[in-house]
């Protein structure tokens, strides 16, 4: 997948899903799914492979979220050559899908669009506030989710006040026509774009359909008893530990991911080694507490990098379940929290790896959250604390195996 920051160098002309799709969740995947070159029939089974019922909801509500990924490439290097001759592709994050290569030139020998996600780095939100603001899905797990998904190209516009600047009209002139040479759009039904956020989805329908542009206006939607799918809600349930509800309208578990570093090794001493997992510093927690997870370790990695955007780091291919990878799946359980009982002031985040041992150090994990176990909790003793971890790790192996 090709990610730029520059619209100079984006792969053109394309096909574009607009927004801020924080988490990509179901409703953000089916904003997706219009610009994707696949059949409507490859597309569902995509989006709704792990997802629950999903109902179509006229109402308005929060914008769509949707956030940036990162890049096997970078801006100082030209793109891949439009007739795909001279580069070597080999190299892209996803593999390509059949009849679904980056050369310019589909199999009828006729120019194509490149499937592009844009959204905005940093999120508007973030810029308007002054507040950092916290992710679902950070930089490198997007990239993951946008390439399984079959995504070719995301474009970072870098939100500063020139790009907060510009009218409704301005921004589809500038960006969307000029430079990005878009023939199709999705967005979301209540997507708001332009100076002020005076644009609404209708209006980018009626401006850009002056230029010939094709725009999809996806409705929002619920699942289930009728839960509205918006990143809002997923954050909800996290922070109170109702994972069914946040995983439900994920489509998939929550993920934490990221590298293993040195601890304090207390696990050890009481006979629960523990992984301590560096997260990126933008990644929402869930609620503080003991979760039983299943965790991914993968062999042999492939290093993501977007110069662009200063990001450099490896992470698993693949985070969809069901999705062809060469992970290697282990039961655990984690705490997420300050560790109280031995008076921590910063949280962390710690795996023990149930049934397994091995050195992870400088490896990266992704850790899918299952279940909420019980909430954080200071103990009298290490005693009392090693008892409790046995008996956590005992109701994870019950719940993980009913969850097979």
């Amino acid at each position: 997948m090709w990610v730029t920051s520059s619209c100079t160098a984006a792969l053109t002309p394309t096909s574009v899903a607009l927004g801020n799709f924080d988490g990509l969740h179901l409703g953000h995947r089916q904003v997706v799914q219009p610009i994707l070159n696949r059949s409507p029939e490859q597309n569902s089974a995509t989006i709704l492979a792990s997802g629950p019922n999903l109902r179509s909801y006229a109402g308005r509500d929060e914008n769509l979220e949707s956030e940036p990924p990162a890049t096997c490439y970078n801006d100082s290097a030209a793109p891949p050559d439009r007739a795909g001759s001279s580069h070597n592709f080999d190299s892209l994050i996803a593999p390509k899908a059949e009849g679904n290569s980056l050369s310019g030139i589909d199999s009828d020998g006729v120019d194509r669009l490149y499937c592009t996600v844009v959204t905005f780095d940093p999120h508007p939100q973030e810029f308007f506030t002054g507040q950092p603001k916290k992710l679902l899905t950070p930089l490198a797990e997007k990239v993951e989710l946008l390439a399984a998904m079959g995504v070719e190209q995301l474009v970072l516009l870098p939100f500063d006040r020139e790009l907060a600047a510009l009218t409704a009209s301005e921004f589809v002139e500038e960006i969307l026509v000029r430079q990005l040479k878009a023939s199709r759009i999705s967005v979301g039904v209540d997507f708001r774009f332009g100076r002020g956020r005076a644009g609404t989805a209708v209006d980018l329908q009626s401006i850009a359909s002056g230029y010939g542009i094709d725009v999809a206006l996806v409705p929002l939607h619920n699942c289930g008893e009728g839960d509205r799918i918006s990143s809002s809600a997923i954050r909800e349930g996290l922070a109170s530990g109702d994972l069914t509800r946040a995983n439900q309208l994920l489509g998939r578990p929550y993920s934490l991911v990221g590298t293993v570093v040195g601890g304090q090794r207390l696990g050890r001493t009481i006979g629960f080694p523990t992984a301590n997992i560096e997260l990126p510093p933008e990644k929402f927690l869930p609620r503080f507490g003991v979760y039983a997870v299943r965790v991914s370790v993968k062999h042999g990695w492939e290093k993501i990098k977007d110069e662009s955007s200063s990001y450099q780091g490896e992470n698993p291919k693949s985070l969809f379940p069901g999705t062809p990878s060469n992970l290697s799946f282990v039961n655990g359980v984690m705490n997420v929290g300050c560790r109280p009982t031995v008076d921590g002031l910063q949280p962390t985040v710690e795996v023990h790896l149930l049934d397994w041992s091995g050195d992870l150090y400088g490896q990266t994990l992704s850790a899918n959250l299952v279940e909420f176990l019980r909430p954080e909790q200071k103990f009298a003793s290490l005693d009392a604390l090693k008892t409790q971890i046995q008996a956590d790790c005992d109701i994870a192996r019950s719940v993980l195996a009913a969850k097979v």
